[in-house]
């Protein structure tokens, strides 16, 4: 598995200075924390999971969460745990028979309800579980926290490797009065199986549920005052450099075609300065297929420390990763710190020209732009996102 592996040599060629790296379940997991990127939802109850995977339908699908809770009703879920196992069966067996290999298949995740369906259903899932990178932890809390990660422990040996992405979404980390205990609490648990920790989420749908607050296509996450504030102590206590924790960004929720009420936000100089009316017709596309608020809120996930994103339909997928990848001078900055952290040096000039890096200040972003450079690559000295959304219509 590769991010942009379906473009082709000539255009990777174009757009990349150092082109991402292929990495598959088994990677080293500080790397594959960064390889998860933009993880698609779908429901466990959509029957054509299994041979979608397969057949490689979505081209730019890396990671995908096949999901037990919030996307199944109550009265679906005995279907729901049926076709999992279906679903896994079959793309076992595909394994075993060699019409697939684990580097062409997706970081598989599932989503389960509570700790005891996990258990449950991870012990009928059986030799199954070999197709999934993971299990996926909603309302994870100092309630049930350590019973998920617990039944997680048992469950890995030398032939079942599994992580945890545990998710924050419950009145614990919202409640102003209760989150900075709740979250100690829980990061305390989290430190106890660190080794299983690949990403750490935010369930911001919940956290907005619980006051009636939804934001529009026009606004960000960052937008809703109550949301920025928990996000803010959330990536506080975990996004610290001794940790190494990556936190994924919230889900982008629309992607259909309703009234605009405020202007675009996505400017038009990176669209035309490069590809003229090209880049003008494919800014338009992106405005009407919602996508600009999306990529604004990508900006500001990434600025905050974010890594990665949760989605719920595959024309997120481009955007989101082509806003990870690094620019030439995000990683020409980031050598140069890396390569004089011996000390004989405390500041020196971009090779940009246009800044000042400092060596130890910078070294842990420096550090991350590197990780990120592994799994999203790096452009071309003036290539930017807009050459891999825009050029994909110039073929």
């Amino acid at each position: 598995m590769k991010h942009f592996s379906f473009e082709t040599p000539e255009r990777l060629e174009k757009i990349f200075y150092k082109q991402p790296e292929s990495f598959t379940k088994y990677s080293e997991k500080e790397v594959l924390s960064y390889m998860v990127g933009a993880t698609l939802y779908m429901p466990a109850t959509k029957e054509s999971i299994a041979q979608d995977v397969i057949t490689k339908k979505f081209k730019e699908l890396v990671s995908m969460v096949i999901d037990l809770e919030d996307a199944v009703g109550d009265n679906q879920l005995e279907e729901a745990e049926e076709l999992l196992v279906k679903h896994l069966e079959t793309i076992y067996y595909a394994l075993e028979n060699h019409i697939i290999t684990f580097e062409d298949l997706p970081l598989i995740f599932v989503r389960v309800r509570t700790p005891e369906q996990f258990k449950r259903m991870s012990s009928r899932i059986g030799v199954y579980n070999r197709v999934l990178t993971g299990y996926v932890f909603p309302k994870f809390s100092p309630k049930n926290g350590r019973e998920y990660l617990e039944i997680l422990d048992a469950i890995n040996t030398e032939d079942i490797v599994l992580y945890a992405m545990p998710i924050l979404e419950s009145t614990d980390f919202i409640y102003k009065e209760d989150r900075l205990e709740s979250l100690l609490k829980t990061k305390e648990i989290i430190d106890s199986y660190s080794k299983y920790i690949l990403n750490i989420r935010v369930g911001c749908t919940d956290f907005c549920g619980l006051y009636g607050i939804r934001r529009n296509v026009d606004t960000t996450i960052y937008d809703v005052s109550i949301i920025r504030d928990c996000l803010a102590d959330i990536l506080n206590v975990f996004n610290r450099q001794q940790d190494g924790y990556v936190i994924s960004g919230p889900v982008w929720e629309y992607f259909s075609k309703e009234e605009r009420i405020l202007k675009p936000q996505l400017r038009v100089s990176p669209f035309e300065d490069r590809n003229g009316n090209t880049g003008l017709k494919k800014r338009n596309e992106l405005i009407n297929q919602f996508l600009d608020g999306l990529i604004n809120e990508v900006i500001l996930d990434k600025l905050n420390g974010i890594i990665g994103k949760t989605i719920i339909h595959p024309t997120h997928i481009k955007p989101v990763h082509a806003l990870y990848t690094v620019t030439h001078e995000e990683y020409m900055d980031a050598l140069s710190i890396i390569d004089n952290a011996e000390g004989n040096v405390g500041v020196l000039k971009s090779q940009y020209q246009n800044k000042m890096n400092e060596v130890k200040p910078h070294y842990y972003w420096a550090k991350r732009i590197l990780l990120r450079a592994k799994a999203f690559g790096v452009f071309n000295e003036h290539q930017d996102y807009t050459s891999i959304i825009i050029e994909d219509d110039e073929e």
